[in-house]
């Protein structure tokens, strides 16, 4: 049975990425995917997609909700 590998997210500033990464020992060769966060300390899109890959929501899962809530606020017509 294999286990399976979950991103693993850390937080830190632009100045302090590299020594970071280095103090985990990611090699520098390793891919990494990177979010700069918006100066905005009320952008709640960012927040609340914080929160969903925290509690290890896909992408796929994110974009269903957003799709979700779209449909709630969208107005009846006809």
């Amino acid at each position: 049975m294999t286990k399976e590998t979950l991103p693993e997210f850390i937080q830190s500033t632009a100045g302090q990425v590299a020594e970071e990464l280095a103090r985990r020992g990611i090699a520098p060769g390793r891919r990494v995917a990177m979010t700069i966060e918006p100066d905005e300390p009320n952008d709640w899109i960012a927040k609340a997609w914080k929160v969903a890959l925290a509690e290890g929501r896909s992408d796929d899962d994110i974009d269903h909700i957003i799709a979700e809530e779209r449909k709630a606020v969208r107005p009846c017509l006809g």
